[in-house]
């Protein structure tokens, strides 16, 4: 089991708060070692927060790309954002890039996020609108309201996609709903700038996008 808290945002790595007295985590340090994927990952975070052990980021790192290199994407997602940001490890944003399309081509919705963010910024890669695009849709499809925001605002202003304020209406309001008050805010900002009958028609792609989602 993982004890693993998660949040979409870059520069966030996973949390955790686990009780360790010496017996659990000699045990959990058993299982490490005889190759658990997920009492590793759960090490990593103890070493990275200092929780229940001292705070050791080699150590953190070490159990992370044990668990990662065993398909955890967990850990390739916190080994993704050291690299990005350089916590614990030399920054290095195709090291980052390398992790979070592990963890994303696992359907890891943070991670699709991450890289999506990579891909506009043009950090690891070469800038590109339209794979920032491809990986905003597959985080938006899971629910991430940042990516939802994101894809509104790329549609609005025409950034990898032909601008259509419906689209961007609709992504907007997809966003607003799942508590985005950015969202909310451009969306009725852009309504101004759109039809009352326009206005509907992205109301109604919004309202079908969230009954099939």
């Amino acid at each position: 089991m993982k004890y693993i808290k998660r949040l979409a945002l870059l520069l966030i790595l996973a949390l955790i708060a686990l009780p360790a007295s010496a017996d659990e985590l000699a045990e959990l340090k058993e299982l490490a070692d005889q190759g658990d994927a997920d009492a590793q990952f759960n090490l990593g975070v103890m070493y990275d927060n200092g929780e229940g052990v001292p705070q050791d980021d080699k150590a953190a790192i070490r159990w992370y790309r044990l668990a990662a290199d065993q398909g955890d994407a967990d850990a390739q997602f916190n080994l993704g954002v050291m690299y990005a940001t350089g916590e614990s490890v030399p920054q290095d944003y195709k090291a980052a890039i390398r992790w979070y399309r592990l963890a994303a081509d696992q359907g890891d919705a943070d991670a699709q996020f991450n890289l999506g963010n990579m891909y506009r910024t043009g950090r690891g890669v070469p800038q590109d609108d339209k794979a920032a695009i491809r990986w905003y849709r597959l985080a938006a499809d899971q629910g991430i309201a940042s990516a939802q925001f994101n894809l509104g605002v790329m549609y609005a202003t025409g950034e990898g996609v032909p601008q259509e304020y419906k689209k961007a209406h609709m992504w907007y309001n997809i966003s607003a709903a799942n508590g985005n008050e950015s969202a909310r805010k451009n969306r009725d900002l852009l309504a101004k700038e759109m039809t009352p009958e326009a206005v509907s028609q992205a109301q109604e792609l919004a309202s079908k996008w969230m009954e099939s989602h």
